[in-house]
């Protein structure tokens, strides 16, 4: 009985998936779309069913054309790990730092 109900069930779905493949055409008693305000001429079907460049860009597979190092980033953070802090970047000379600030006692 099970596999009558499982032939019965695969036959209709044979049925329903054949189908006749025909060329886009408005419903019987309708017209095609009406031409947009600024088009120069009512679009096809075609035309319609095609996305535009926005809504399908083509993919960029090489995003770099020439290969660079990267410069070193003066906030890059060490490694949780500990190790050493990353080195200045190129060009430039560590100095003393001083403060020339006067300090100022909030009691005086």
């Amino acid at each position: 009985m099970k596999a009558r109900r499982i032939l019965v069930v695969m036959t209709a779905l044979a049925i329903a998936s054949c189908g006749r493949v025909t060329d886009l055409e408005p419903a019987t008693g309708q017209k095609m779309p009406v031409k947009p305000e600024m088009a120069r001429a009512t679009p096809t079907f075609e035309q319609l069913l095609t996305p535009p460049t926005q809504a399908r860009p083509d993919r960029i597979d090489e995003l770099v054309k020439k290969s660079q190092p990267r410069p070193n980033d003066p906030f890059e953070l060490p490694p949780p790990t500990g190790g050493n802090a990353p080195s200045e970047p190129a060009g430039t000379t560590p100095g003393p730092v001083t403060n020339n600030a006067i300090a100022a006692n909030p009691g005086e």
